[in-house]
Order: C-alpha cells, then sequence, then structure tokens
C-alpha cells in the first residue's frame, strides 16, 4: 500500500469482518425471490466453472474473464431491470448476460467460437449479446460501453416512457477519463442510467492501492452531484435492495444513479487459475478468508435458517443446474462452426 493510499471503506474491504460474514438478509423477500437469487448465482458459476474447464482443456482459444465470487451482484440488480432496458457490459459479463435471461447455451456456444453463439461465433467470450433481454453487447475495451450507455439513456429518454440504461464496469474502469466525462454529461442532462461499479479491489495485475488515494470509488459520482450507494457486493439481498431503490429513482426522477458492489473475484484477471496474474498484494491467505464471504454459501445459509429451503432441496437445485450447463456444454460443443463466407458479411454492412 502506498503512503497516499487510505481506506474508506474500512470493512467492507476486510474479509473477515464479521458483519460481513454472516448470512444475508431474507426480510423484504419473498421465498419465491431468494431461491430465484441462488439459482442465478449457481447458473453464473456453473457454467463459468464450465468454461474455464474447457480454457484449462485448450477448447476455449479467446481471453475468459471469469466473475466466480462475483455472482451476486448482477444477479440482484437484474429483477430491478426491464427487457425494454439498454444493458451494457464489459470483459467479464458473462454474469451480466446469464442473469437477465441470455441464453445458456448461446453464451457457451459463443465462447468456444461456434455459429450458434449469441454473436454468431465471431465474438467469444468478451463480445456477448442477448437483445431480447435488454442487453445490447459487451466489449473488452475497459469502459468502452459506458459513454454507449449515457448515449442510450439519452435516447431512452427523449422515446418517453421511464426505460433507463445501465453500464457495468469495474474499479479499473474508473481510472479512464470517459467515465467521467459520462457522469458530468449524465448529471448535467439528467439522464436516467445507471452506473455499477463491481468494485473487486483489482485491475488486472494491480491491487486498487497502488492505483488510487482512495478506495471508495462513488466519490466520483459525488463530484459530479450524482446520487451514490456503497453495498457488499457479495450479499445479494443487499444488492437487491439497493439497485431496487436507484433503479425506481432513475425511472422516476429521469437522473443518473451509482452503485458500488465491493466484491472479490476468485479467479485471475484473466483465465481460470487463482494464482494467476492477480497482483502484488494478494495472496492466496487473502482468498481463502474472502471465500468465507462466498455470495452463494451466504444466500444458502439464509434460506436454510429462514425456513424457506432444505438441504436436500438446495443440493437438488445445485444438481438441476449442472444437469442444465452439462446439456448444453455438450451441445455447444457439437454445433457447427461459422461458415467461411459470414467472415465479412459480419464486418461490412450488405
Amino acid at each position: 500500500m502506498t503512503d497516499r493510499h487510505i481506506s474508506e471503506l474500512g470493512d467492507l474491504v476486510r474479509a473477515d469482518a464479521p458483519e460481513y460474514l454472516r448470512p444475508c438478509e431474507t426480510s423484504g423477500h419473498s421465498a419465491h425471490q431468494l431461491k430465484g437469487f441462488l439459482r442465478t448465482m449457481l447458473l453464473i458459476r456453473s457454467a463459468e466453472e464450465q468454461i474455464a474447464e474447457w480454457v484449462e482443456q485448450g477448447r476455449v482459444h479467446c481471453p475468459c474473464h471469469l466473475s466466480i465470487g462475483q455472482e451476486a451482484v448482477a444477479a440482484g440488480i437484474a429483477p430491478a431491470l426491464r427487457k425494454t432496458d439498454r444493458l451494457f457490459g464489459n470483459h467479464r459479463s458473462h454474469a451480466h448476460y446469464l442473469a437477465v435471461g441470455g441464453e445458456l447455451y448461446g453464451l457457451l456456444a459463443e465462447v468456444l467460437g461456434r455459429a450458434d453463439g449469441c454473436s454468431h461465433g465471431m465474438g467469444g467470450s468478451m463480445h456477448l449479446r442477448s437483445p431480447q433481454c435488454g442487453f445490447l453487447g459487451s466489449v473488452p475495451i475497459v469502459a468502452g460501453t459506458i459513454p454507449i450507455a449515457v448515449g442510450a439513456a439519452l435516447a431512452a429518454k427523449m422515446d418517453g416512457g421511464s426505460d433507463i440504461a445501465v453500464a457495468f464496469f469495474g474499479d479499473g474502469a474508473c481510472e479512464e477519463g470517459v467515465l467521467h466525462e459520462s457522469l458530468n454529461l449524465a448529471s448535467i442532462y439528467s439522464l436516467p442510467v445507471l452506473f455499477v461499479c463491481e468494485n473487486n479491489q483489482y485491475s488486472s495485475h494491480l491491487d486498487i492501492a497502488l492505483r488510487q488515494p482512495s478506495d471508495r470509488l462513488s466519490r466520483y459520482a459525488d463530484a459530479h452531484r450524482v446520487r451514490a450507494k456503497i453495498v457488499d457486493g457479495n450479499d445479494v439481498t443487499a444488492v437487491a435492495d439497493a439497485a431496487a431503490e436507484l433503479v425506481e429513482a432513475s425511472r422516476r426522477s429521469s437522473e443518473p444513479m451509482f452503485l458500488e458492489a465491493i466484491t472479490y473475484r476468485w479467479r485471475g484477471h484473466v483465465g481460470p487459475k487463482e494464482d494467476l496474474d492477480v497482483g502484488i498484494r494478494r495472496s492466496m491467505a487473502d482468498l481463502v478468508a474472502w471465500k468465507r464471504r462466498d455470495p452463494v454459501r451466504r444466500l444458502e445459509q439464509a434460506l436454510l435458517a429462514a425456513g424457506c429451503a432444505t438441504p436436500q432441496w438446495v443440493e437438488q437445485l445445485r444438481e438441476q443446474v449442472r444437469t442444465e450447463v452439462q446439456e448444453c456444454a455438450a451441445r455447444a460443443l457439437n454445433a457447427p462452426w461459422p461458415a467461411e463466407h459470414d467472415l465479412l458479411n459480419f464486418v461490412y454492412a450488405p
């Protein structure tokens, strides 16, 4: 840590803080909704574990950035959104795509480069789309979709109604000038856009302490007079409550909002290994400690404690999700490759 760095987030970034090891708070959420959160997180994790396995086997040749350990952010935000909202992801967007209803088979086929993929096998892991779900695209360029989301928010406002735009990005994107330009424009023109910062405390190789004077990134929202909330990103019900509040406020007022979710990725910046490419301060001891804040485990514990589920039901759900992923994976491995003549068809307009 540099001498100039301070922690404004305190216990939120301490893996061993007792209050962030507890089960999720279930009050205000129905058993049906809680079970839906769990299914979504299990689907994301199982799908990404399958992708990780393919990378290790050499079946996948595109870079794959996994969000294992961060599933609660996408799963918690998705229920507040509509199919007509305009959503944009980043290089780590498998979770966003799946949480809002993107087709599992389409994701797995895309990662394999097959024609049945959600981008026809031409994009790979970092170029996902599901327009029917409102997920209009992800790109590998850091902060690249943030200004696009602001433009989509302007279009939504001009269209009338109460649709919003959403930009998902990581803490590293906060060091790109375009984020600050986007916050400024959204604030000045009062645009209905939700900025979602998944602050996992690492940008590629570097810990946030080596890059920024503070670990609280919502301070940038403060500078542009954008309403912001900070939430434990490993607590899916806390994320859902904060997202519902901000999304409703943005729909009602046609103003930008900023959600900073504090979380931690279990795998490297890119690829499946836990001990690769993860920064100078990170150690296996840190990782083990953060795994105690596992968002999936914390929700399972909450469901059991509230009497909303039994251990048998949880295991049955896990098996159903595993089976779904395995069946889609088998189909994707047998899917056709893109036709050679399509290569330029997707580059140039007809």
